[in-house]
């Protein structure tokens, strides 16, 4: 690329008119001229309504929106790091409600069910999730451990449990645990079945997570550990799995708000459309069970991060 071209692209509006051109192709393509914005924005411009007025107004329109968009991007940027995100935050919440707003939603009856989806379903997502990740990781560690094991049945075992739990769908698990093993004289109610499902399915894709994270370590920390006279169990707990867990602990993260999402699909989804069905507002409480979703899974994205600050400063015992 010749210099007089880098030059220009290093000039700050250069990227400014880029930003405003893409952001102007993108709206256009969108088609905003039969929206709500654009039927309080075209008639002061003596166009009339998006509906009326032909091709002109969607070009003004999207130029219009290009334009205020680059603009808020450009004076976002100048702020600080921490305003520029809570800024973005906070207008991207904004659209998000207004998109909501305009579904012209019955929030009387919102009020009125929201106790029985938080008190209900979400209670149960939240506490059938917390068992289901304890036990998950308990398994996930020993699948870890046997995939690492010079022992041929721990390894076959391992290896098949978690080939099986990783190729089969949970909603296949959870009917051949609740619907077959009574046929074997074992009836479990919901709930619990539910819980054995996760466990064993989350149990499966973490026990590779596991695996991978101690693979993670050095083996010269175990090795010196040895030669300083260590026994196996002694240097897994005090040296591998401490400096593993930085590796081990975001993903599980990830695979814990997954479990929230699987594990609600029974209790706070069915609650919403249950609650929804006796008027036919199916759409206000699958709209309220999305932000419960939300707010729960905020809440341990914060715990998350935390979690992993605690491991990233390398305090760990």
């Amino acid at each position: 690329m010749p210099d007089h071209w880098i030059d220009l692209w290093e000039q700050p509006w250069s990227k400014r008119l880029l930003l405003f051109f893409l952001l102007f192709g993108l709206i256009f393509a969108l088609d905003p001229s039969g929206t709500d914005l654009a039927r309080v924005v075209l008639p002061l411009t003596g166009f009339g309504t998006g509906e009326d007025a032909g091709f002109g107004p969607r070009v003004l329109l999207a130029a219009v929106l290009a334009a205020v968009l680059a603009v808020n991007l450009v004076l976002i940027l100048k702020l600080p790091l921490k305003i520029q995100i809570l800024v973005v935050w906070a207008e991207l919440l904004g659209v998000f409600l207004g998109f909501f707003y305009s579904f012209d939603l019955s929030f009387p009856f919102i009020a009125v069910r929201l106790p029985i989806l938080i008190l209900t379903g979400a209670f149960t997502t939240i506490y059938v999730s917390m068992i289901s990740i304890a036990f998950a990781c308990v398994l996930a560690m020993a699948g870890a451990l046997a995939r690492l094991s010079k022992n041929g049945p721990a390894f076959g075992i391992a290896t098949f449990y978690i080939s099986f739990f990783r190729g089969t769908p949970l909603l296949l698990q959870v009917y051949v645990i609740y619907a077959g093993l009574p046929q074997l004289g074992i009836i479990l109610d919901a709930v619990p079945s539910g819980i054995i499902a996760l466990s064993l399915c989350y149990g499966a894709y973490m026990a590779e997570i596991f695996r991978a994270g101690i693979e993670g370590v050095p083996k010269g920390q175990a090795e010196a550990a040895t030669a300083l006279g260590l026994k196996k169990g002694l240097i897994m707990r005090k040296v591998v799995l401490p400096q593993a867990m930085k590796l081990i602990v975001p993903p599980t993260g990830n695979q814990f708000i997954a479990m929230l999402k699987d594990s609600g699909v029974q209790e706070l989804m069915f609650l919403a459309r249950t609650q929804g069905r006796s008027e036919f507002k199916h759409f206000e409480m699958l709209i309220t069970a999305a932000v419960i979703y939300w707010i729960i899974s905020f809440c341990f994205e914060l715990i998350q991060a935390r979690i992993e600050a605690y491991y990233g400063k390398g305090d760990v015992r």
